[in-house]
């Protein structure tokens, strides 16, 4: 008997899988709190040099902060003082006709890291995020690795802690070189929930429930954008910022208790008499425990079929043999380009003419209404041509914006935003997609190897922006070159829709292994 059969009679979408969702919507908010809080963290507002250091005791008595401006720091066309700019010596002849007056702004460093990162040492906010997301990548690959070996559940646990762990040493750095480092170890640690809870879903819903389990479980990307921009707006100081976005994963520890392993894990690894346990669970909480009558142990250990399951699976294994390793070449490439857009529009929210708040709330507005109409065309349509059209949707966006002038910001932030809409739908199925496309037993290390490759995509894409230097549309090019080139790659993989879940490399090595649900009727 298969497992998806068991989990159909069971029920696979009852109680005990709503409870498992509603229990990690509390750490998966805090992801894109940290995935995008470099928008926030990291922006650069007005600013100059420090005057401080000019005598009060000189020609003209003691200088009030203004006068100091006026003496020590050039104007620009505006008016307003340079922002890096300090004349060598002060400039006294300038205070002739200004206005002797008290007060002033005292603003002379950025208003967030307090390193002193403008000017020339601008560039060392991006490498913030550059850390961050190499961590994501570093991470991702190790615990897709670490949880096909002993599990999603204790993974889960040693995500939680570990990204609180360096979540809170990131607030407290002393220095912008240990903040860094711990902003590494954060994004490798947040890496683990965001691979490990979205499979352990998928692995618990039935066949029929899928596609609901992949679209409401990335409405808590959604939540979490919300969170943020509510959270920036109203605290201005980032050591808060960072430790009130991390305190949902102390309620995550709490309970995690509640958390089931996956039972579909536990068989095929020949843990019969624990996934028998969780899947009386299961049963008992959706009403159906006398569906469990004619199911023990013995019943589950048979249809696993243990031969095969006793061998330990690595990375390699996504590349040992013909199908798998097609997939895994075309399913990396694909994450690639989802990943390369998706940020690319991201983490540039201030070219488009609004301010940053204003542009974030829009961009994790539109996510709502966009999912909602993604899980109707994925149950109707499918998987592949969903992902494919999103891609190349996104790729036409940025074509059009390329030939839409700076000024016409109000065209340029809609274009944006529905692009951004199509590269976060592409996103959301992507996920579903690479979960029911890997079998049981490398799904992890699949979804580790491919959110890999996503994070590598990241990483590169804020660099494109400097390609601007060469040519000033070289940068929207290459994104948009990405989006159909990754599109079109998309459309090489296998369809998914109604399909069982592989359990083994064998089941998508074999022609037509996978039974639809509309063969299970008959």
């Amino acid at each position: 008997m298969k497992f998806d059969t068991i989990l159909s009679e069971i029920n696979g979408f009852g109680r005990f899988q709503i409870q498992l969702v509603l229990i990690q919507v509390l750490s998966r908010i805090t992801l894109p709190c940290h995935f995008l809080l470099n928008n926030f963290m990291a922006a650069v507002p007005a600013h100059h040099c420090n005057v401080s250091a000019l005598d009060d005791g000189d020609l003209f008595g003691n200088l009030t902060r203004p006068e100091k401006l006026v003496v020590g720091v050039p104007a620009e066309r505006d008016g307003t003082p340079s922002s890096c700019q300090m004349f060598s010596q002060p400039q006294y002849q300038r205070l002739s006709g200004v206005e002797r007056q008290r007060g002033g702004s005292n603003c002379s460093v950025s208003k967030w890291m307090g390193w002193d990162l403008v000017c020339s040492r601008k560039g060392l906010n991006k490498a913030t995020a550059t850390a961050f997301f190499i961590g994501v990548m570093c991470g991702a690959p190790l615990f897709g690795f670490l949880s096909d070996r002993f599990g999603r559940r204790p993974l889960l646990l040693a995500s939680y802690v570990t990204s609180m762990t360096f979540a809170l040493l990131s607030a407290f750095s002393p220095s912008y070189i240990l903040f860094v480092i711990m902003r590494f170890f954060t994004g490798m640690s947040l890496a683990g929930i965001s691979i490990i809870s979205i499979v352990l879903n998928v692995e618990w819903f039935s066949i029929e429930h899928r596609t609901f389990s992949g679209i409401i479980i990335s409405l808590d990307w959604t939540i979490g954008n919300w969170l943020l921009v509510g959270l920036a707006y109203g605290i201005n100081e980032w050591r808060r910022l960072m430790l009130i976005v991390t305190t949902p994963l102390i309620l995550s520890l709490f309970t995690w208790r509640w958390l089931p392993e996956s039972a579909r894990w536990l068989l095929v690894k020949g843990r019969t008499e624990e996934a028998y346990h969780y899947i009386m669970e299961c049963a008992k909480m959706n009403n159906r425990t006398e569906c469990m009558a004619n199911i023990t142990p013995l019943t589950l250990q048979e249809s696993a079929q243990m031969e095969i399951a006793d061998r330990k699976y690595t990375f390699v294994d996504l590349f040992r043999t013909r199908n798998i390793r097609t997939l895994a070449i075309c399913s990396g490439v694909v994450w690639f380009g989802v990943a390369f857009t998706y940020y690319g529009i991201s983490l540039n929210i201030t070219g488009f003419g609004l301010n940053t708040y204003l542009t974030q709330l829009i961009f994790a507005s539109i996510e709502m209404p966009m999912k909602i109409a993604v899980y109707f065309f994925l149950e109707k349509v499918g998987r592949r041509p969903g992902e494919s059209g999103t891609l190349l949707l996104a790729g036409l966006c940025l074509f059009i914006n390329m030939f839409v002038s700076k000024d016409q910001w109000v065209t340029r932030t809609v274009i944006a935003v529905l692009g951004k809409a199509m590269a976060e739908a592409a996103f959301t199925i992507m996920f579903l997609y690479t979960t029911e496309l890997y079998p049981t037993v490398v799904r992890q290390n699949g979804l580790g190897y491919t959110s890999f490759l996503a994070r590598l995509g990241v990483s590169i894409s804020p660099l494109i922006m400097l390609l601007e230097d060469v040519w000033y549309l070289l940068p929207p090019a290459t994104y948009c070159a990405v989006a159909v080139g990754s599109g079109l790659v998309a459309s090489l993989l296998p369809e998914t829709l109604n399909t069982r879940l592989p359990e083994f490399i064998q089941d998508i090595e074999k022609p037509s292994v996978q039974s639809t649900r509309k063969k299970e009727i008959q």
